[in-house]
């Protein structure tokens, strides 16, 4: 095949009619799958987009590491109500969802937790932290000597009784209103507050991350018993905030 021309020097000083393509970024590369399994509950997803890495279930995008400021408050407000309500020594805590590990991560970093349990139901998002590339999220928290990690699902775990916490900071879907599957509601209903509250100490606190403000829970969260019942918003530039409801089991 024939060879285009070169160009003339003069043509490559004349300006081209059309800018040149922009460069493509990173987060323009299509998502990598790094592993994908099916479980009980469906297909779960891990992949990598750019330098994110992302859990996807059942078709529907659950988190990703970009921010984490929300999980973190998750168990930083929780903690900061128990203070609110009285010093504990040695507070214990309940982290239901694994998730990227921003919540557990947050626990680790704070020595006063005595005990750290963590509730996930799918056993891929445990491999991928103790073995995976979510390991670099969590740093490694799952190793350390307070933690126990516990796969099962969580509405269950809570109704089964056992040891009470001093804080449950529940993280399994996209809020009370948007559930990633339809028994998670079961969660949010007065049966399932009832058995939160059962499992925590009097005085303790349940936090409930959420991807928007919901009012009709805060009203179910009175109805079940709890007392000082507010919403801890993540400031954001434009859009619905991340928000971590709280409320306090009456001592």
């Amino acid at each position: 095949m024939q060879s285009p021309p070169r160009p003339t020097p003069s043509a490559l000083s004349t300006p081209p009619s059309a800018p040149p393509s922009t460069p493509r970024r990173p987060d323009d590369e299509p998502p990598v799958v790094l592993d994908r399994r099916d479980g009980p509950h469906g297909e779960v997803v891990l992949r990598r987009h750019g330098e994110l890495l992302q859990i996807i279930a059942n078709g529907c995008f659950l988190m990703d590491t970009s921010d984490g400021r929300s999980e973190r408050l998750l168990v930083r407000a929780a903690l900061a109500e128990l203070d609110a309500s009285g010093a504990r020594p040695d507070p214990t805590v309940l982290i239901g969802g694994l998730g990227v590990g921003f919540s557990l991560a947050e626990a680790v970093a704070e020595p006063r937790w005595s005990r750290i349990t963590v509730v996930e139901r799918e056993e891929a998002v445990i491999d991928w932290h103790r073995d995976g590339p979510l390991g670099e999220v969590s740093r490694g928290a799952a190793a350390d000597p307070r933690v126990r990690i516990v796969q099962a699902d969580l509405p269950t775990h809570l109704t089964a009784g056992g040891e009470p916490y001093d804080a449950l900071c529940l993280d399994i879907d996209n809020g009370p209103d948007w559930t990633v599957t339809e028994d998670n509601g079961s969660l949010y209903s007065p049966a399932g507050l009832a058995g939160c509250a059962r499992r925590l100490t009097p005085g303790g606190v349940l936090a409930v991350w959420s991807a928007r403000p919901s009012p009709d829970f805060e009203d179910s969260l009175r109805d079940a018993g709890f007392v000082r019942v507010r919403t801890e918003e993540v400031p954001v530039v434009r859009g619905v905030p991340d928000v971590v409801h709280l409320a306090t089991r009456p001592a």
